[in-house]
């Protein structure tokens, strides 16, 4: 797969640093990720309870490249910003085909003091 491919299916996703500032804008497929065992899943225990938060499947072009992401960035699509949590490239020979990652959407935990 190449960019080109995203392009006709892809929704628009954008790159984030830590700093919510635009890195790259570009075409992707994200979709849920449904496992039948979900012990391996992390979440977070919030005042009102368990979060198990979204995980989804990524798949995106060769550039960015999500593997080589800086801690903190982050992609943001439809309203939504997404933590990725591990990223592989797929190559065809010798060259990079696409990106799949796993991501999480990002749930803001206020402090209760």
């Amino acid at each position: 797969m190449n960019k080109n491919l995203f392009e006709p299916f892809g929704r628009t996703v954008t790159l984030r640093d830590a700093n919510g500032d635009t890195l790259n804008t570009f075409k992707a497929l994200i979709q849920p990720l449904r496992y039948k065992n979900k012990m391996y899943l992390d979440g977070i225990y919030t005042e009102i309870g368990f979060n198990s938060q979204g995980h989804y499947l990524y798949l995106g072009p060769p550039e960015p490249d999500l593997c080589a992401a800086a801690a903190g960035d982050h992609l943001f699509a439809d309203g939504i910003s997404y933590q990725i949590d591990r990223a592989e490239k797929v190559y065809q020979n010798d060259k990079v085909f696409y990106i799949w990652a796993i991501i999480r959407t990002i749930t803001e935990v206020e402090s209760y003091d």
